[in-house]
C-alpha cells in the first residue's frame, strides 16, 4: 500500500511540474514585463522578420505558433498591474488574399477576436519597424519571432501605463499650466 502511495504522489508532483515549466521565451516575458512601462514594446512576428540590431532590441526565437506567443503575451499583460498594450498591426495585413498567402483569412480572423476590446490600429509594415529602431536608441523592445509563415503578420504592442492615462495626464498638463499663469502669491500681510 505504502508503494502505490509513494508512486501516486510522485506521479502527481511530475504532473505539477511539467505545468509550472515554461519554455526560455514565455519565462523571459515572465522576467522582462514587471521591468517594461509606457514606451517600452513587444512584439510578436512572423518567421522572416529581420534581426534588428538597436542597442536596445533583443530578439528571442520562440519556436512556437504566433497565435499561442499573442495569446499568452496578451494574458500576461492583462495580468499585470502596471501597463496595457496599444496594439499596432502590419496595414499590408488587411489586403493579403487568400491566393498570395494561404491561411491569411483564418489568420486574419483568429487576430481579430484576440484583439477584441483592446485599442488597435494599422500602421505600415515598414513604419513599425523603422520605430522599433527608433525606440531601441532609448527604450526596451522585446521581439518574440515565431514560426509564422504568412508575411505581415507582426503584432506590435506598445506598453502604456494601465493606472494613469492620456487622459488623466491631460488634465495635469493643463493645471500645471495654469498654474504657471497664476498670479504669485503676495507675501504681504
Amino acid at each position: 500500500m505504502k508503494f502505490k502511495t509513494i508512486v501516486g504522489c510522485v506521479v502527481m508532483l511530475s504532473s505539477a511540474l511539467a505545468v509550472q515549466a515554461q519554455s526560455p521565451w514565455q519565462q523571459k516575458v515572465k522576467d522582462e514585463l514587471p521591468l517594461l512601462g509606457h514606451r517600452n514594446w513587444i512584439v510578436v512576428v512572423d518567421s522572416a522578420y529581420p534581426l534588428q540590431s538597436g542597442a536596445g532590441v533583443e530578439t528571442v526565437e520562440t519556436g512556437a505558433d504566433q497565435l499561442a506567443v499573442i495569446d499568452y503575451v496578451l494574458d500576461s499583460i492583462k495580468n499585470s498591474e502596471h501597463v496595457q498594450p496599444i496594439v499596432h498591426t502590419d496595414a499590408e495585413l488587411q489586403y493579403l488574399q487568400e491566393s498570395e498567402a494561404p491561411g491569411v483569412d483564418r489568420y486574419r480572423q483568429q487576430l481579430k477576436n484576440r484583439l477584441a476590446g483592446v485599442s488597435a490600429d494599422s500602421v505600415l509594415h515598414q513604419t513599425l519597424i523603422d520605430q522599433v529602431n527608433d525606440l531601441g536608441k532609448s527604450f526596451h523592445v522585446l521581439i518574440l519571432k515565431t514560426n509564422m509563415t504568412i508575411p505581415y503578420t507582426s503584432v506590435f504592442l506598445q506598453l502604456d501605463c494601465k493606472y494613469w492615462g492620456a487622459e488623466s495626464d491631460a488634465k495635469l498638463r493643463a493645471r500645471m499650466k495654469a498654474a504657471d499663469h497664476a498670479p504669485a502669491a503676495s507675501s504681504a500681510h
